[in-house]
């Protein structure tokens, strides 16, 4: 650490593709540096966390601030900044992902099998008579969208 100029605490496991962005002669990042000259973190709630007074600069890996005290931040002249779109490939993957589990009554379908006794015979029998309850429908020829959705504040 004799070379590094500032010292990022962190308060999550943050991703190492972001961390490589800090190189290490220059950045110190470490969840028990003292003295820190940024805090970075994830999901971590800073409200009502004391910071040190050498923190010039708080940085949220993801989108949304809302575990942040940012008024309060403001008002000591800390800039705190979040990296909107970071995530943005997962949060649309998961979005696709539950409306294909909606469109075919997936998790229910799931629920219904989990929950199924007997021996195999029986099992075969009780799958044939509720399966018809789970074919949701099909895709082609459909479009799927998102309603009402709102930005995070």
């Amino acid at each position: 650490m004799a070379n590094a100029t500032f010292k990022i605490l962190t308060y999550n496991n943050i991703s190492q593709a972001g961390l490589k962005k800090l190189p290490s002669d220059q950045f110190h990042v470490s969840s028990d540096c003292a003295d820190p000259d940024a805090i970075l973190l994830r999901s971590f709630d800073l409200h009502g966390v004391a910071i040190p007074p050498t923190v010039k600069a708080v940085g949220r890996a993801g989108a949304g601030v809302n575990n942040i005290p940012v008024a309060e931040y403001s008002d000591l002249g800390i800039p705190v900044f979040n990296a909107p779109g970071a995530n943005s490939n997962a949060v649309a993957e998961l979005a696709i992902g539950g409306m294909l589990l909606a469109a075919r009554n997936i998790c229910a379908g799931w629920d219904f099998a989990r929950g199924l006794e007997g021996d195999d015979e029986s099992i075969h029998h009780q799958v044939e008579k509720g399966k018809k309850r789970f074919v949701g429908f099909e895709l082609a020829g459909k479009t799927l969208g998102v309603l009402g959705l709102a930005p995070s504040a």
